[in-house]
């Protein structure tokens, strides 16, 4: 899947952390789930295929914003 298929709710030069910078973002695919970009984390060894990653929860309000949670 492209970058360009997926709605970007979080990081458009809205005053968040990053503002047009590709750092700690939330995406919705064309199906409704969720990709989240952030900093990786070694909290815990998720399983084979699985990662994690470490996101603000600023930018977690901001994406609940963005889809009128």
């Amino acid at each position: 899947m492209a970058r360009e298929e997926l709605t970007r709710l979080t990081g458009s030069g809205n005053g968040g952390p990053c503002g047009e910078k590709d750092c700690p973002n939330v995406y919705r695919t064309s199906s409704g789930s969720f990709i989240v970009q952030g900093d990786m984390s070694d909290a815990f060894t998720p399983p084979t295929g699985e990662g994690l990653v470490e996101i603000p929860e600023a930018i977690l309000r901001e994406a609940f914003r963005a889809l009128g949670w």
